[in-house]
């Protein structure tokens, strides 16, 4: 059974720094890319950061590209989310996701508030 726990957000000022994690079971987890997303009130999900399998190659949203950083420990089944410099607009519930056999696993989320 797949699980993804989400950990590490919380109410922070702008400018100021989290740390997300998301420890994964259930499946094989060095095989698959892992991808963390993120839903403002009133908003769609969007993707906010992605990393293959062997942690080579990521991709970033636009709107976090040079804050943001996601990152993996294959052998501890975790994928992280380093978040700097957060501004007002990062407030979201933060999901970690990973697709297998063809079917999206989400995590529960966490969230991350910046507010001054």
């Amino acid at each position: 059974q797949v699980q993804l726990v989400e950990s590490g957000g919380g109410l922070v000022q702008p400018g100021g720094s989290l740390r997300l994690s998301c420890a994964a079971s259930g499946f094989t987890f060095k095989n698959y890319a892992m991808t963390w997303y993120r839903q403002a009130p009133g908003k769609e999900r969007e993707l906010v950061a992605g990393i293959t399998a062997t942690g080579t190659s990521r991709n970033y949203a636009d709107s976090v590209k040079g804050r943001f950083t996601i990152s993996r420990d294959n052998a501890k089944n975790t994928v992280y989310l380093q978040m700097n410099s957060l501004k007002p607009e990062d407030t979201a519930v933060y999901y970690c996701n990973v697709v297998t056999y063809g079917q999206a696993r989400w995590g529960q989320g966490t969230q991350v508030t910046v507010s001054s």
